[in-house]
Formats: C-alpha cells, structure tokens, sequence
C-alpha cells in the first residue's frame, strides 16, 4: 500500500514539475518579444515584410549632387565629444545605428545594423541580433564586440546625453555570436530605453580603441552608414560620397533614399551671404525661417521664371519652444517675478506685424499644436497628483500658459505698467531712469549671447523694449565656436534658443529640463531648471504604459515648463519652408515629422 502510495506521489510530482517547466517556458516566452521593430506605444505600422518608408519613392534617379548652406564652422570629425564642433552630416550619413527611425509615425525603430530585436514585456531588457552582412566602410564587419565597445565608450567619455542615457544600463551581455542583451535597471523603470539603445552610434572598435576616440583632429572617420568623406576643407566645406560598397544598399529601410551621389555642405559666417549664395546657385536647397525674405525676397529671376521653386510643408509635430532663455545660475533672474515681469515687456504683436509681416504664430506650449499640449486644458485630477507641491496659478490650472497680450502699435503701456508692478513687489525700483534693487543698489543689467544676425536684430529688438522699463540688455554677437563653448559651460546670462519637440518626448527631456543636467556641462538645461515637480512628470512620462498616461505626464511637464517663466516664448511657423533649384526632386508624399531630404533626389534633365 506504502509502495503505491509513493509511486503515485512520485508520478504526481513529476507530472507536476513538467507542468512547472511548460508554464515557466510558456511564460519566457509571454515576456520575450522578438520583431523586426519597436514602438514607444503600441505597435509598428510597417510589417516585417515591408518594402521600403513610407515616405520614399522607388522611382528615384540615383547620382548628382546637392549642396547646402551651414551657418558658423567646425574643427573636429568627432561628432561624439563635447571639444570641438563637428560638421553637419557626420553622424547621419558616416555612423549607423543597431536600428533607423521611421520618421512617418510618432516614435517607431526598425533594424538597421540589428535584424530583429527582442525585449521584456516590462522593457527590463532587450536583445538585438545583428545583422551578418553589416560592415564598416573599411570592409571590417559589424560585431556584437563592436556593440559593447560603443557602450562603454559613449558611456564613460562621450557627450553628457549618451553618459546620462547609458548610465541607466546595469549589464550588457553575449548570449552568442552575434547577439548583445542589455539589462537595465529597474527601480527606476524606463520604458524608453530599449529604444535608446537602438538608436546607439555603433564605432569600429579597431578604429577608436584607446585614445583614438579623443581625437578632435580632421582625421576621417569610420563608420557603416551610406556615405563617406570625399573632401574637407576644415572649417569651409565638407563633402560626404555615397559609398559604391555601402553593405545596405538593397535592404527596405533604404529603398528610396540616400539617391545623391554627392552631398556637399558649404559653410557661412552669417544668414544673408548663405543666401545670397543659393540665389548665385551655388547652393542647391534651403530652408527658409525668415518670414519677410519667404514673402519678398524672392523676386530675383531663377524664382520668377520657376528654376527655384518654393515649398510649404505640412507636418504633423509639435512647435517645439524657442524662446529667450533666463540662465537662472545668475542671481538676477533666480526671482520667478523678475523672470515673468521682463517676459511681459516682450511685445510680439508689433514685432510680428513690423518684422515678418504677421507670419508667426505665438508659442505658448512646448507641445502645441498636438494633445501633449496643455495649452486650452483643465488639469486632469491624474495630472494633479504629478503637480503636488507646485505652487501654479489657477489660471494655468484651467487653461495652460497663455501669452499676454501686446500692441501692435508698439506702446504696449499695459504690460510695462503690469512688469514694473511686479519688479517693486520683488524689490526693485526706478532710480533716475534705471532699475535698481533697494536693498543691494545693483542696477538689473544683463548680457544676451547672440550667433547669427538675425537673432541679433531680435535680441537688439527685445533691449530696446527692456530700456522702456529701466533694464539694460546689452547684446553681444560671437562666431560660431566661442557661442558652443560659452553654451556647453553655460557662460551667458540670456541667449536665444530652440527646444525640439517631437510626438514621443522621452528620455532626452531629463537632458533639457531634469534636475541633474542643470550642472552637467554639455547638456541642454540652459535655463538651470533645479525642480521635484519636473523631475516627476519627466518620470512619469518615461514610465507611462499607455498613452493616456503619456498624455498627463507631457501636460504636466508642459505646465511647469510654461509657469515657471524660465522662457520668453517667441513663435513659430506653422509649415517647414523650403526652396529649391528644379533639379531636386521628392516624392508626392512627405513623412509625418516634414520633409526628409534623404529621400530626395537629383534630376539632371530639370
């Protein structure tokens, strides 16, 4: 009786450890994903046997040339240290990546150098396999050696914003030949950073082994992407070559593009004589952003009798926020009050019908013109619990930051009464036509940093309106590489800058706005924004599952952004405009992010 009764246990048990095993094996399986993409929410749109982006054109002529116009200079062909300024292209034509992002959907990757791509259901981890054909343009091929070396370097010496990304990786692993696994860390889930990967720079490991990878020199680089370095003229002129044995040529993600044989960017000390340049016909495309030169300026004769044609082109992204940038490091503008009262001073009604002929639009959302935005939004009861402890107006509660109101006459006697009321309430006053604090003496008195002309035509603007309540703005213009120094170590009291904004704000806005960038030198907090509330919906739209919850988080970090008056928001225009010889081509269809000049090309008949 004993005898069968442990037969039957032991039967039981077994029964019972291979149902364990199947269901552990089954869960594996529920938990590892492997696909040819990965999307931030939701899946792919393009399946596994797509055929090419759904922006690019089959049809296209391969060859030809296309030059471009670049403001300033460089002196370096590392585009992946913080010394030295590198030229435009370097990192898009020369340097791939484990996976391309398909610019016709909010935040999708598919494989470039990794064919397919595996991660946890939470995003703990993820595992790329690459590709067997990948090689660098020095025939070496692409390893998961190479992989880990890009890492490590990128992590310990490259730019803060690879150092802050990577810093979030506690392992990397080599399952096998071919394959590397990331394991991240998971007290502070990032559902962002499988994606953060993907988009790693992958470096030859036998080209910048050691201290190769400081080299700031003009040595050319090696990398695997569709194009090489032709000719340099250091600090003038670079022209990348599309590579005859480029080992991805025929494979979807680039059908369509990367048709021109040669890509040529000229550099220019200012905006007019780049322009003068495209009219000469020594430039082939530009991008226009200045509102008055897209309405009047191109009465010249290649654009009247149609050899240079204009574009206007719809996107569907947001505006991003450009604005005059407080360095909030300088004890003058610490004061949230001073900071609001000087950007009620801005008068954009006259500067906008005076200047650019009512083109522009006023920002007043870094998200606007999308649902991220909390521009016309009550706050949500779930977008409360991000702001706790933030101490913002109602009005902002109920409807989001909304810009004041100028005159396009130019008086604007309202707003200057309404700043200097609340200069006296931060303890300044006028004394003989200046503004002095009462309890120091100091005069408020600050320098804007300016790089081009144009920015300094608007930052001369903008003192004179400051002279009108007693500030004197000083306005000081610089080349190119002194401008990017005195950024990077946040040097300058004010400048004007651009904040891009795409529909899946994620990891980079810690980059931008967090808490620890404001004293990492490199990094684009300008502003030196030290705030918890920030910090948390900065976290909370990284770890959002779902896209309603992304929705709150970006709100809320919309909110604080706006409220804390670290900006004087300018404007925006509402279309991407280009003009371009008849020679360039694209196709009908433009992608959801505007117009990808990589998928354009040359038509010698035109």
């Amino acid at each position: 009786m004993l005898s069968k009764f442990l037969k039957t246990l032991t039967h039981g048990l077994v029964t019972a450890n291979i149902i364990y095993g199947v269901s552990m094996l089954c869960a594996q399986f529920a938990v590892a994903q492997t696909a040819h993409g990965i999307s931030m929410h939701g899946e792919p749109s393009l399946p596994a046997d797509y055929k090419k982006f759904s922006f690019a054109d089959s049809r296209t002529v391969i060859g030809g040339k296309l030059t471009r116009a670049e403001i300033g200079s460089f002196d370096s062909l590392n585009p992946f240290l913080v010394r030295g300024t590198a030229p435009e292209g370097l990192r898009d034509f020369v340097f791939e990546s484990l996976m391309v992002r398909h610019n016709d959907e909010p935040f999708t990757l598919y494989g470039l150098l990794a064919e397919s791509v595996e991660t946890a259901e939470d995003r703990s981890a993820v595992t790329f396999t690459l590709r067997k054909e990948a090689r660098f343009s020095d025939g070496m091929p692409v390893r998961a050696e190479d992989v880990i070396f890009s890492y490590e370097t990128l992590k310990e010496r490259g730019r803060p914003n690879h150092r802050y990304y990577y810093g979030q990786v506690i392992s990397v692993e080599r399952p096998s030949p071919g394959k590397v696994k990331f394991v991240f860390n998971t007290e502070n889930p990032d559902r962002e950073l499988p994606l953060i990967i993907g988009l790693m720079p992958i470096l030859p490991e036998h080209v910048y082994k050691g201290a190769a990878f400081d080299d700031v020199s003009m040595k050319r680089p090696v990398g695997s992407g569709p194009y090489i370095i032709e000719t340099i003229e250091p600090g003038r002129r670079i022209t990348y070559r599309r590579h005859k044995n480029y080992w991805g040529i025929s494979l979807p993600f680039n059908n369509g593009r990367h048709n021109i044989d040669r890509l040529e960017y000229e550099y220019f000390r200012d905006d007019n004589s780049a322009f003068e340049a495209f009219k000469a016909g020594l430039i082939d495309l530009w991008r226009e952003t200045d509102p008055k030169r897209w309405q009047t300026g191109y009465n010249f004769p290649a654009a009247r009798d149609g050899r240079i044609i204009k574009k206007e082109i719809k996107t569907g992204i947001p505006s991003g926020l450009r604005g005059f940038v407080f360095n909030t490091r300088n004890k003058s503008f610490k004061n949230t009050e001073v900071r609001h009262a000087l950007s009620l001073v801005f008068n954009f009604d006259w500067i906008n019908k005076s200047l650019f002929s009512g083109a522009y639009q006023r920002t007043e959302s870094y998200f606007q013109n999308s649902d991220l935005s909390a521009q016309r939004q009550p706050a949500s009861p779930s977008e409360m619990k991000i702001l706790r402890g933030a101490r913002l107006p109602r009005d902002i509660l109920q409807n989001g930051y909304v810009a004041p109101s100028g005159d396009e006459k130019g008086q604007n006697r309202q707003a200057r009464q309404a700043a200097i009321d609340l200069l006296k309430k931060s303890g300044y006053a006028v004394v003989n036509g200046r503004l002095v604090h009462k309890r120091s003496g100091d005069a408020l008195t600050f320098e804007i940093l300016v790089q081009t002309r144009e920015d300094e035509r608007l930052a001369l603007t903008y003192g004179r309106m400051l002279s009108s309540i007693g500030v004197t703005a000083k306005v000081r213009y610089v080349d190119a590489t002194q401008y990017q120094n005195r950024l990077q170590s946040f040097d300058f009291d004010m400048i004007i800058y651009n904040w891009y904004a795409s529909l899946s704000p994620g990891n980079e806005q810690a980059f931008y706005w967090g808490s620890k960038a404001a004293d990492q030198n490199g990094s684009r907090n300008y502003p030196g924004i030290k705030n918890k509330q920030v910090d948390r919906a900065i976290d909370a739209l990284t770890q959002a599952r779902n896209r309603e919850d992304f929705t709150t988080a970006a709100r809320a970090l919309d909110r604080l952004i706006m409220s804390g008056h670290y900006v004087v928001p300018l404007y925006h225009l509402p279309h991407q405009w280009i003009a371009s010889w008849s020679q360039v081509e694209h196709s009908w269809k433009h992608a959801l992010y505007g117009a990808q000049i990589d998928s354009w090309w040359i038509n010698p008949q035109n």
